[in-house]
């Protein structure tokens, strides 16, 4: 068992990452280069997917009629955690020159709109679907002002429904803020990763001879501005716009009607800025409710951590005065004793009896050891900054390739488990490790291949290509079966944990029960939930509102309190089933701690129905209960797993302690 000091050490650690690593001004993450332009340097413009709070389904940014680049739809590089968030980069006819200032350039005159375009265009709006930018890496930004705060948006509105009119904004007003470039060996950092292009060898050279610039900041200003189509029937892309364009933001006039074309243009505008490129993603990072986020979640870590404290500490007292009470009798004491009272140590000769369904019980406790440590793992390298926001689906790709190397763990641990319930006798380990190669992705396959076939229907980039199925079959049947059964060959040829005391053939009768046993096991996961609870709302509204997540030193201080107030709930349960003569205890200690999931998916359908509101359809909400529902039964896997784990070192602990014939 784990001493308090090395606890309180452990968090102190997590707590300094928290401090030092995330929430730091001007921090920027490893894997990125500052790339240097000089003036009159092509920059060019990327549109990711089309993205809505109402439907949670991204469409292609050319799935609506705007303007295509002039040498045809390019998709850039992509890595697999981009494929598997739905994320389609791909390259914009926009088009600046670096520090040249544009305004009134022509982009495109569309087609005129058939009755399907128009059906679609008019769909998108209703459904307040945002266009996303992006210029050297940054997303496009944009700053609204209400009341007296200023709000800040990542992309700009399709449109907007003014009556029983639909507008559309076809001018863009951009501002690219540019920063000196500095040398390079300042601002460079150890990775790769960053979608922008690498500095070459000889940047140090070619930035001593020549100055550059850096983007440190990308806006956007949607206009909707009535152009008339015939006085741009002669003009080509990057001309300039026959009149003057004065974009108001306040006003909208380009109304969109069936047979009707749309003229698209736009200006840009370079402002030499302060922000040095370290620093750039700050406006990004500093999302409104910063302050009630870091001080909920100390408070809220303060007193777990001071309430597990407790129950620590009783706990131990507790069980240290029956031992010590216990052994101090002699051998004719303890027989009159043992008649006498009742408890944790008349069950003596059960408490080691083998579970229902010991098969289910490994696999569950392997796959919950390797979704922890790819959890645990994962979270460290963010919170270490190498999962950077701007490395767009590095962490889906880290989650991916630690979860496939954890399988060797994962067959290990199953394994061990099975072959210390079997008291040492180690056949069935194949059954064993296949299975537990194949419980948690099946489930997950089942989950999200049943979500894939709707937003196939629903023609969403969201949806995995067939082509990326295949990669995670292969991923799946090539690597992690293979390092699974490794593992499990290793679990079988290591020594199995022998138990402390011997067990009876016949099993000891468990006395009738004031309260259903399985009552306290659900309501034991209100304390860890209490732990994660504030975390949890930040990490929904990251994945379903929008919002950039980046405070991963936080979130490593909440799992690893989560993990300690699941070991001592789960272990203060075991402690008092034992207590009433109930030596069953084995699937009891995997959901005293397992059942925080149901609080967390009843968390879900709660953010479901009060955050979620605008959510539209019965696609997005079977979207957000599917992916909410393989969210919880991970979480049960690891946090049911940390609860047997711990309950099975603490009754080998009791009972290695007690003297029994």
């Amino acid at each position: 068992m784990a001493r308090p000091g090395a606890l309180l050490l452990a968090v102190a650690v997590a707590a300094l990452l928290a401090a030092a690593v995330p929430g730091a001004r001007g921090f920027y993450l490893p894997g990125s280069y500052p790339h240097k332009y000089n003036v009159g340097d092509d920059l060019n413009v990327k549109v990711n997917s089309l993205t809505s709070i109402d439907t949670e389904m991204p469409f292609s940014y050319y799935s609506l009629p705007f303007c295509e680049p002039q040498d045809g739809v390019k998709d850039s590089a992509e890595n697999l955690g981009e494929l598997l968030m739905g994320d389609r980069i791909e390259n914009s006819p926009y088009r600046f020159r670096m520090y040249t200032n544009e305004s009134d350039v022509f982009l495109c005159r569309s087609p005129p709109l058939g009755a399907d375009a128009f059906s679609l265009l008019k769909k998108r709006i209703d459904e307040m679907y945002q266009v996303n930018l992006i210029l050297d890496n940054l997303p496009a930004i944009r700053y609204t002002r209400k009341d007296d705060y200023i709000m800040r948006w990542t992309g700009y509105p399709v449109g907007i429904r003014v009556g029983v009119d639909y507008y559309v904004f076809n001018h863009l007003q951009f501002t690219v803020l540019v920063h000196k470039y500095e040398d390079a060996n300042v601002a460079r950092v150890i990775g790769a990763a960053d979608a922008t292009d690498a500095i070459p060898s000889g940047a140090k050279d070619a930035a001593s001879s020549s100055p550059g610039w850096m983007v440190v900041g990308f806006e956007v200003v949607p206009c909707s501005i009535k152009h008339n189509p015939e006085d741009v029937k002669s003009r080509k892309m990057y001309d300039s716009y026959p009149s003057k364009i004065k974009c108001d933001p306040t006003t909208v006039s380009m109304s969109i009607k069936e047979n009707e074309p749309i003229v698209y243009t736009y200006e840009v505008n370079f402002v030499e800025s302060d922000i040095k490129w370290p620093s750039r993603w700050d406006a990004y990072l500093k999302m409104e409710g910063a302050k009630v986020h870091w001080f909920s979640i100390l408070n809220s870590l303060m007193v777990i951590a001071f309430l597990a404290g407790i129950v620590f500490v009783i706990l131990l007292r507790t069980v240290r005065r029956d031992l010590t009470k216990y052994e101090e009798l002699d051998s004719e004491a303890q027989a009159q004793m043992n008649e006498e009272l009742s408890g944790w140590k008349l069950v003596v000769s059960d408490v080691f009896r083998a579970p229902s369904n010991p098969m289910l019980l490994c696999i569950m406790v392997g796959d919950g050891v390797q979704i922890l440590g790819m959890a645990v793992v994962t979270i460290l390298f963010a919170a270490l900054g190498f999962m950077s926001p701007a490395s767009r689906g590095t962490l889906i790709t880290g989650m991916l390739f630690f979860y496939l190397v954890l399988g060797i763990l994962a067959g290990y641990v199953g394994v061990r488990v099975w072959k210390t319930i079997k008291c040492g006798d180690h056949s069935g380990w194949v059954a064993v490790s296949w299975r537990v190669a194949c419980f948690f992705p099946g489930i997950a396959f089942l989950i999200l291949t049943t979500l894939n076939f709707l937003l196939w229907g629903s023609h969403s980039t969201g949806a995995i290509p067939f082509s990326l199925f295949v990669v995670l079959l292969l991923l799946w049947f090539c690597i992690s079966v293979p390092l699974t059964l490794v593992g499990g060959f290793l679990g079988a040829k290591a020594p199995h944990i022998e138990y402390p005391v011997r067990t009876n053939q016949i099993p000891r009768e468990i006395p009738p029960q004031k309260y259903p046993s399985w009552l306290l096991v659900l309501g034991a996961g209100t304390l860890p939930f209490g732990t994660l609870f504030i975390e949890l709302f930040f990490i929904m509204s990251s994945i379903w509102m929008g919002r950039v997540y980046y405070v991963f030193g936080f979130l490593f201080v909440v799992l690893l309190l989560l993990v300690i107030v699941c070991a001592e709930v789960s272990l203060v349960l075991t402690y008092m089933h034992l207590c009433v003569e109930d030596w069953k205890w084995w699937w009891k200690s995997f959901f005293s701690s397992g059942s925080v999931a149901i609080y967390i998916f009843l968390y879900s359908i709660n953010y479901l129905v009060f955050d979620l509101k605008s959510l539209s359809g019965p696609v997005s909400a079977t979207l957000y209960i599917g992916y909410s529902l393989f969210m919880v039964i991970a979480i049960m896997l690891a946090t049911g797993t940390v609860g047997f784990i711990s309950s099975f070192c603490f009754v080998h602990y009791l009972f290695s302690s007690v003297k029994a014939d």
